[in-house]
């Protein structure tokens, strides 16, 4: 007889429970799916049939201090890859690759680099695609929808180089960018300001996108439209840069490498900057290849970086315009006379000089860059004293230009040192100091900060490249506080030192004072300045000569303004391996030339640029002197005590000379050339 087997109670009451447990999650996954998850499942059933085509904002335009347009926009088309259709693009890549002049390597290694995106976002197949690859893709609509084309905006920079570092260039965010918080709302493919005003003022430039609406089939294709939102262009700014200026400068600084910075002592303005050797920002406009990049990037002499402002070298003589500052304010440099033989011994070690000037005061010492003078002074001073004077006009921190990437500098000091070596100041270390050489180093823009500062009586201001009333007030505390540097500074000079200082930088223009700079010399302009050679090897070895060795030639400096005191213009010339800094002041001199020249013709007094006589016709009839003026008669008036043929008031006609004297337009001396 079988026994029957029953199932125990409490395992039925559990089984029967499992059930009712397993229906209700199934309810609550339908009820989840159907009521609450409706609208998102909505919208993405909507984008299977709807898809959106970025509209790219133009960037805003650039022009200079007069309105004269630097960076323009030109229409540019750009292919994109839409992986979202439900079709085999792979199958398509090599008809993809040779109608755009790829290769299929290069469409995998972008798919890789993008494999982490989702995969409703195109992927930038192609930028600035040419009418034959438009046409391919066109003529391929219906067989590959994944290929999509976008209308956009690309960069159009001055050809050349042409102020290029303070211009900067654009290029695709990177991946390092995007993981930063500045870029949270780039996504990938954007285009961003990379250096460079365009990099500073990125967020102003660079507009807000739109974007149209299509309707697709469930192939891609496209069949139909629904709306649009149109794209915002970025907003235009007004550099400070003359264009003018600017042009002087690139065309005086020619191929030699370094840097020129010219700006506007009372306001800050920057009126021109370069920076050599240059580069082609419009190569970045399109995303440059990996074999220019990597020329770019391998280059010696540096052609990424902008030297006005990262450049930091010895600043050569032209520090002994802070050091006659310190030795003046502090009561120890104005009755001090110093006998230059060609050198003197400190602390057992003889420092040389460049010739032997005699017995000179600081007046002199400044004009002819005795290195004799500027070692006693620096012992008398000691590096606490200098340091403190360095650092009230600027040097050894940022100035708070608002360009990326600002070099801060060095100016040593007790403190300075144990903190970044560990070790003491030796007192032999501030003789070489006190001539721009040891530890010192400094930007060119540094330099045309602290002297045009010095020569406007203690008035230090912020350099800037846009005009701030451009800015929104938001924008421009923000861009303050990005830029934090030495701003705005004014701290009173002893009027008698100030005078001292700036006569001494006149004479080094001066051929007659006997001035390092004598041969730069600009008749009919107060121009004055500070050579300065900065010695890359050791002081001796370059003393009286410039080695056949480039690489082994002094850096040469020079800082010129005008007029010599409160100057309307500061030019600060860097020239690598220059040789002596005299070379330098040519450059700085046509600088400044150029910039008096346009200043008179925009003031109307044509006549203080040249003092030859200008020559002008006129006609005229003085019937009490008749032939006073000479001239050739032209109208004879008859009288009836006087037949026609002998009249003496006739009207006269010939050639004036007029003598303007320098600086007088309103003075006027004729001189009269008889025809």
């Amino acid at each position: 007889m079988q026994k029957e087997e029953k199932l125990p109670a409490i395992k039925l009451t559990i089984f029967q429970y499992g059930i009712v447990g397993v229906m209700l999650v199934l309810i609550f996954g339908l009820w989840r799916l159907q009521v609450v998850g409706a609208q998102n499942y909505r919208a993405l059933a909507e984008a299977n049939r709807v898809r959106k085509v970025p509209i790219l904002a133009p960037r805003g335009q650039l022009f200079d201090r007069d309105g004269r347009l630097l960076v323009d926009n030109y229409p540019s088309v750009s292919c994109f890859l839409v992986r979202e259709q439900g079709h085999d693009y792979e199958a398509d890549l090599p008809l993809i690759a040779r109608g755009l002049h790829m290769t299929v390597d290069q469409i995998h290694g972008i798919l890789r680099k993008y494999r982490a995106d989702p995969k409703y976002e195109p992927l930038p197949l192609k930028q600035d695609i040419t009418p034959d690859e438009q046409e391919f893709i066109e003529a391929h609509r219906d067989e590959m929808p994944e290929l999509e084309t976008v209308d956009e905006q690309r960069r159009l920079y001055p050809k050349d180089g042409f102020a290029a570092h303070l211009i900067g260039y654009v290029g695709e965010v990177s991946e390092d960018m995007l993981n930063d918080p500045r870029y949270a709302y780039y996504e990938p493919g954007d285009v961003v300001g990379r250096s460079g005003v365009e990099e500073s003022y990125d967020a102003l430039l660079r507009g807000q996108d739109g974007s149209r609406d299509v309707l697709v089939d469930s192939h891609g294709r496209e069949v139909g439209k629904l709306g649009t939102e149109h794209s915002k262009a970025g907003q235009s700014l007004k550099l400070t840069i003359d264009l003018d200026i600017q042009r002087a400068a690139e065309n005086a600084f020619g191929d030699r490498n370094g840097a020129v910075i010219a700006m506007d002592p009372h306001t800050g303005e920057i009126l021109a900057m370069l920076s050599r050797p240059t580069f082609d920002p419009n190569a970045f406009s399109v995303r440059i290849g990996r074999e220019d990049w990597n020329k770019l990037i391998t280059d010696p002499n540096h052609p990424l970086l902008n030297k006005t402002i990262q450049a930091q070298l010895a600043p050569g003589s032209t520090f002994k315009i802070v050091m006659s500052l310190a030795g003046l304010e502090e009561g120890m440099a104005e009755d001090m006379k110093v006998d230059c033989t060609g050198g003197a011994s400190f602390y057992g070690h003889f420092f040389a000089c460049d010739k032997k000037h005699g017995v000179l005061n600081v007046q002199q010492a400044i004009s002819r860059s005795c290195d004799t003078y500027f070692y006693t002074l620096a012992v008398k001073l000691g590096i606490t004293k200098i340091a403190k004077w360095a650092h009230a006009v600027g040097l050894g921190q940022k100035t708070g230009v608002d360009l990326p990437d600002e070099a801060s500098g060095v100016m040593p000091s007790e403190e300075w040192k144990m903190k970044t070596f560990h070790e003491k100041w030796y007192a032999g270390e501030t003789v070489s100091v006190g001539i721009g050489q040891g530890a010192v180093a400094v930007t060119p823009m540094q330099l045309a900060r602290a002297l045009s500062g010095i020569a406007s009586g203690g008035v230090f201001m912020r350099p800037h490249v846009v005009f701030p009333e451009e800015l929104p007030q938001e924008y421009r505390t923000a861009m303050f506080d990005s830029f934090r540097g030495s701003g705005n500074v004014t701290f009173p000079i002893d009027p008698d030192n100030w005078e001292t200082i700036t006569d001494g930088m006149a004479g080094a223009t001066d051929p007659h004072a006997g001035g390092t700079a004598f041969a730069s010399h600009l008749e009919n302009i107060d121009f004055a300045g500070k050579t300065g050679t900065a010695q890359v090897i050791s002081h001796s070895a370059g003393t009286n000569k410039v080695s056949s060795v480039i690489a082994e030639r002094p850096h040469a400096w020079f800082v010129g303004i005008a007029p010599r005191r409160n100057p309307d213009i500061v030019v600060a010339v860097l020239w690598e391996h220059g040789g002596w800094g005299s070379g330098s002041a040519h450059v700085a001199a046509r600088v400044i030339e150029a910039f008096v020249n346009k200043q008179r013709r925009l003031n109307h007094n044509l006549a203080t640029e040249k003092q030859e006589p200008v020559e002008v016709g006129a006609v005229w009839s003085d019937p009490e002197n008749p032939g006073a003026l000479g001239g050739r008669p032209v109208i004879a008036h008859a009288t009836k005590d006087a037949p026609k043929e002998s009249a003496t008031d006739a009207i006269h006609a010939g050639h004036f000379f007029l003598q303007i004297p320098a600086g007088k337009g309103d003075a006027l001396a004729a001189v009269v050339r008889q025809p």
